[in-house]
């Protein structure tokens, strides 16, 4: 039974606290990386010591920081690999965001699944991604969104939420597509698009969900600099960076949202992906 299981949620940010906290009602959970004052009162962990040895690891999303310890942001301390190792069975599976390859060199011979591949996962992060996204812009904006010229690259899932919440705000919203799947999606969000080659620059706000350079100094300095731009996308981004200081454009990489402005629910996210992985798992061997 499911409840037999332990699992181990080491590091990452609050996100994984409230991860942990949705999975005790599936499992044994019980947690490490993190102070002690920053758990919620409200939420009970067993301690680690009494669970050992753990079934699962859940590791955060970039599990691994440039010292190659596990990224613990809420931590005083540090974790690490072997850390991990020793408190797991020896067939312990790790579940992972964003596994690269210096992650699966460290955790030879474990099994890793990475859970941000969960097509279900990149789904329902989609409304908390964009609502964060907005909240950025309410933030650093002098203005109301409320007829303010928005673009939009990309009409992903992150692009199709945040054309929505903007159409509510009454945003004056275009999308920058590059094929006519993204102008069909634009249609549908009852929107406007436009090539993303034949773009201008006559936009107030800009949000990039493009993991790949879209605005280069060719594209960035015919904008105002009264343009805010948020990229939303995965590195190595959508903006050159360098040159929008150099313009004195002000651009926002917002990386690790929605963990940063709606942890609850992203790390209920997480939980849920990783307990249907789990259950496939189990299910795949009878």
């Amino acid at each position: 039974m499911k409840s037999k299981k332990k699992i181990l949620i080491a590091g990452g940010d609050m996100r994984q606290i409230y991860c942990a906290s949705r999975l005790l009602s599936e499992y044994t959970a019980s947690t490490i990386g993190f102070d002690e004052e920053l758990i919620p009162s409200a939420i009970s962990f067993p301690p680690t010591e009494e669970k050992f040895p753990f079934d699962y690891a859940i590791l955060p999303v970039l599990p691994m920081n440039e010292a190659g310890m596990i990224s613990t942001p809420c931590f005083s301390g540090s974790i690490s690999i072997n850390d991990i190792k020793n408190l797991l069975t020896p067939d312990g599976i790790i579940f992972a965001g964003r596994i690269d390859e210096k992650l699966r060199e460290s955790f030879k011979g474990y099994q890793l699944c990475d859970y941000m591949e969960s097509e279900s996962l990149n789904l329902k992060n989609a409304v908390p991604t964009a609502e964060g996204a907005v909240q950025i812009a309410l933030e650093e904006l002098p203005v109301t969104l409320s007829g303010l010229r928005v673009l939009i690259v990309g009409m992903g899932r992150i692009g199709r939420a945040l054309a929505e919440i903007l159409k509510g705000f009454g945003s004056d919203v275009t999308a920058a597509v590059r094929n006519a799947k993204g102008t069909a999606n634009a249609r549908i969000h009852g929107i406007k698009s436009v090539c993303t080659d034949k773009m201008d620059s006559n936009y107030d706000l800009v949000f990039n969900t493009v993991p790949h350079i879209v605005f280069d100094h060719d594209r960035l300095e015919k904008f105002d600099e009264k343009t805010l731009f948020i990229d939303l996308a995965s590195k190595p981004g959508g903006i050159d960076f360098d040159t929008a200081t150099e313009l004195g454009i002000k651009a926002i990489w917002a990386l690790g949202l929605p963990g940063k402005t709606a942890p609850i629910t992203s790390g209920e996210i997480i939980a849920e992906t990783v307990i249907d992985m789990i259950t496939e798992m189990e299910e795949a061997h009878g």
